[in-house]
């Protein structure tokens, strides 16, 4: 009896031990391990490292913005809040568009933003598509650079401010509340630019280490050396609405109002994108991630169909702080959470 008592006690500790070891087998996402793992298995995007293997984990999932509960403030389909548009939907569609090439004289669409140490990516992806969307719509006349800061920091029906957001949401408040402009961080452009300053969350930079950023105070003034006050430099939205994930149609939005934002999960191994077209291959998922999606095309011989996107984490990660991911399988849910508007002009 006391043997059969030991071996079984012997058998629960082994298993035991080999429950913590198999918890311990995954290397982590920075790890040259982790690199080496998902360069073995992604075939269509070469991998690399983005950020330097300091860098915490929670600094990264800080950066994966939109709210669980973002699905819960998807704005209306266009279908019924525009149910008198007539677009053309025959016709074959170009096998690849590129917003930036399409309309050259607006700027804000090659542009890429950085975040910060702030999980504001929700707002960022907002604004930098209302931007390039106001450009376009004006033919050019009107370039008007919005306000993350003014997003994040006065739209308490958004969500969490860096504690992550809604992107419908956002949309939605460019409408009724309207945003100002707004330059990057130190850069005295507009009424109110970024607060939190760009990080060195990346490899050989010269920037400041990262450290969490919190939300910036709602203030409903321009910075001193601008000339407009606040309340007349506000411009909004007259439309605002979500996309179906039919890939056609969100081709279609693109190609005739504009970039649009997209949500997203995020997977360890896009941390390492550097170029191609990404397809999730291996790690664990970090959390939901908005973005704004420029254009699309096909990559290679294979011809692997693609969409363009801008991300928000400065142009030293990925391709010049753009990337590729998989079109026309909602791959990693990137076709299901659309949002888009016309601007007021």
């Amino acid at each position: 009896m006391k043997f059969f008592i030991a071996t079984v006690s012997l058998l629960l500790a082994l298993a035991s031990t080999a429950t913590v070891a198999a918890g311990q087998d995954e290397p982590h996402m920075l790890s040259d391990e982790f690199i080496k793992i998902v360069q073995d298995k992604a075939n269509t995007w070469t991998v690399g490292r983005n950020f330097d293997k300091d860098v915490s984990e929670h600094h990264i999932r800080g950066l994966m913005g939109v709210h669980p509960d973002a699905h819960k403030f998807q704005l209306p389909d266009k279908r019924q809040v525009m149910p008198d548009l007539t677009e053309n939907n025959g016709g074959d569609l170009p096998e690849e568009f590129d917003a930036r090439t399409a309309w050259p004289n607006c700027p804000t669409i090659g542009e890429i933003r950085d975040q910060g140490s702030c999980g504001s990516c929700w707002a960022f992806g907002a604004v930098e598509a209302m931007s390039d969307r106001v450009c376009i719509h004006s033919n050019a006349a009107v370039n008007f650079h919005f306000s993350a800061d003014d997003l994040v920091s006065c739209c308490h029906t958004c969500g969490f401010g860096c504690n992550g957001g809604f992107p419908g949401a956002a949309w939605s408040y460019w409408t009724h509340k309207g945003i100002v402009s707004g330059g990057s961080y130190d850069s005295k452009e507009g009424c109110r630019p970024y607060e939190i300053a760009p990080c060195e969350h990346h490899v050989n930079g010269t920037r400041p280490p990262c450290s969490q950023g919190s939300t910036p105070r709602c203030q409903h003034q321009c910075q001193s050396s601008y000339s407009v006050d606040y309340k007349t430099d506000k411009h909004y939205g007259a439309k605002s609405y979500s996309i179906n994930r039919n890939p056609l149609d969100i081709q279609r939005e693109i190609m005739t109002n504009g970039p649009v934002e997209g949500a997203f999960t995020v997977y360890e191994d896009l941390i390492l994108y550097k170029s191609g077209v990404y397809q999730h291959v291996h790690g664990r998922a970090l959390g939901g991630h908005a973005i704004r999606i420029l254009g699309w095309g096909v990559w290679g011989d294979s011809k692997v169909p693609y969409w363009l996107i801008g991300n928000s984490w400065n142009t030293d990660w990925g391709d010049n702080g753009f990337f590729r991911i998989l079109r026309g399988e909602d791959h990693c849910g990137i076709e299901s959470s659309i949002s888009a508007g016309l601007p007021k002009l």
